[in-house]
């Protein structure tokens, strides 16, 4: 009886061992492909449940650190949008202030335009 109990003991471990190394698999894949990684994908993509997931402490760390590496990727995306957005509010007020200053360079053209005129309306 006690033959049987370690054989299902090496059962166990083994069919442990490779449920894990399958979860690291689909991990490695995962990151190679660019896809987010959670503990639901990881269940889909493995076929492991999730209770198995959040229960195994190393897949758990792997999980983990794997989603927050990828929210601080996020963060420094949004964080370079932000400045390509502020570089174009600065790109935008120079423009205005040209604008401005062509407008009023206009109005002034304009009315030496028409003294000139009037001007030579006196002459003749």
């Amino acid at each position: 009886m006690a033959d049987r109990i370690k054989n299902l003991e090496k059962s166990w471990e083994s069919r442990k061992e490779a449920a894990k190394d399958r979860a690291l698999k689909e991990i490695r894949l995962m990151q190679a492909e660019k896809v987010p990684i959670n503990f639901n994908s990881v269940h889909v993509r493995s076929g492991l449940s999730k209770n198995y997931l959040y229960q195994e402490p190393e897949l758990r760390k792997v999980i983990e650190e794997c989603r927050k590496f990828e929210g601080e990727l996020k963060k420094n995306v949004q964080e370079k949008y932000d400045k390509t957005s502020k570089s174009k509010d600065v790109i935008i007020e120079a423009k205005n202030r040209r604008i401005a200053k062509l407008e009023e360079e206009n109005r002034r053209l304009r009315s030496e335009v028409e003294l000139l005129r009037g001007m030579l309306y006196d002459r003749k």
